[in-house]
């Protein structure tokens, strides 16, 4: 069996035209900083899997059987950033379903970059997760 590998510059193309464009992001290029690349790429993307990251975060509160669909809004925004900040396999399955649609250029600045992109893409995931936790609520399985 061949494995058909597409020109990583297709495959750029592809996954830019995937996201959504953000009314506030004007878009010029390479990122040159941290914080172009927050609002070019971290962003956008996001916006892209907001409905997987929900998911992601309603399976993991299902599984862990986490009293979630009972709690007051304040109670959820809390319980959603205490798993989003402290439990590393739920970080690492968020990490990994955001920089999976990085361009190549974007991966090559995410790696050197690493450690000040992953609190931030956190962050920006912990604040949209705590923004919608009736949603997740209507995500979890009945019981």
């Amino acid at each position: 069996m061949t494995l058909f590998l597409p020109d990583s510059s297709l495959a750029d193309a592809a996954l830019l035209a995937l996201r959504p464009t953000l009314d506030a992001v004007v878009l010029d290029g390479a990122a040159d900083s941290v914080g172009d690349f927050l609002h070019q790429t971290l962003r956008p993307v996001l916006k892209l899997q907001n409905h997987r990251l929900l998911t992601v975060t309603a399976d993991f509160l299902a599984d862990h059987h986490v009293p979630f669909a009972g709690a007051g809004a304040a109670e959820r925004q809390r319980v959603v950033a205490e798993l989003l900040t402290r439990n590393t396999k739920l970080r690492y399955t968020i990490v990994g379903l955001i920089t999976g649609l990085f361009t190549s250029a974007e991966t090559a600045f995410y790696r050197a970059h690493r450690p000040e992109l992953n609190r931030r893409l956190l962050e920006l995931a912990v604040r949209r997760v705590q923004d919608q936790t009736a949603e997740i609520a209507t995500l979890l399985p009945p019981g």
